[in-house]
């Protein structure tokens, strides 16, 4: 792409290292960039840098954080005895959007994965059994992605916790809503069998 700016180029350059974004979009956002007032650009600029350098991790669930405790740590009408186990805090922000949720949670910062070199010792596995250990929930829910990385770090998080007198659930794994058999893959089927549900 050959820009007549190297200000401009060095601008694109950097903001197509953005997730989802080409160069020609890039270059969209850097030209409406350069149509607003600078005070728009610098405020944009403050809230990135701010965004880097003052964001915190929950000390209790691991949660991303203005302070050292998270809204959802703090709230008093979250059902304490409650922790559920996700990957990532986005994971986190798709259950709190379903609101059939109100217990506490617990971000585990990844996944064990073996070909990426993850392993349990990399994640906040141990800080999980820690605070079993100290705030004796009664259930623990493992909300981990239906993949080999998710089925794996449950299995260990389960061993770890299998001293504990705590209910440990899953998620359920079925078909969604208006999904076709036929199109279903043979594990989604299977788990949807096994997870089968009575009509009353």
């Amino acid at each position: 792409m050959n820009l007549p700016s190297k200000l401009i180029e060095n601008a694109v350059n950097e903001i197509a290292k953005l997730p989802s974004i080409g160069k020609k979009t890039a270059l969209r956002l850097v030209i409406h960039l350069l149509k607003q007032d600078e005070s728009y650009t610098e405020k944009l600029s403050e809230a990135i840098l701010k965004l880097r350098q003052d964001i915190k991790y929950c000390q209790r669930c691991y949660n991303i954080a203005d302070e050292d405790f998270c809204q959802i740590c703090l709230a008093k009408n979250r059902d304490q005895e409650i922790i559920c186990v996700v990957e990532s805090f986005k994971d986190l922000i798709s259950i709190e959007n379903t609101a059939q949720y109100r217990g506490l949670y617990h971000v585990l910062g990844g996944l064990i994965s073996p070909i990426e070199n993850i392993s349990p010792e990399q994640l906040k596995i141990e800080n999980l059994v820690q605070r079993v250990e100290q705030e004796q929930p009664r259930e623990i829910i493992l909300a981990l992605s239906a993949s080999m990385e998710g089925d794996t770090t449950a299995f260990y998080i389960t061993k770890k916790l299998k001293d504990f007198p705590i209910k440990i659930t899953s998620l359920a794994r079925g078909l969604p809503i208006g999904g076709e058999l036929e199109y279903a893959d043979e594990i989604t089927l299977g788990r949807s069998l096994m997870a089968r549900v009575s009509i009353k």
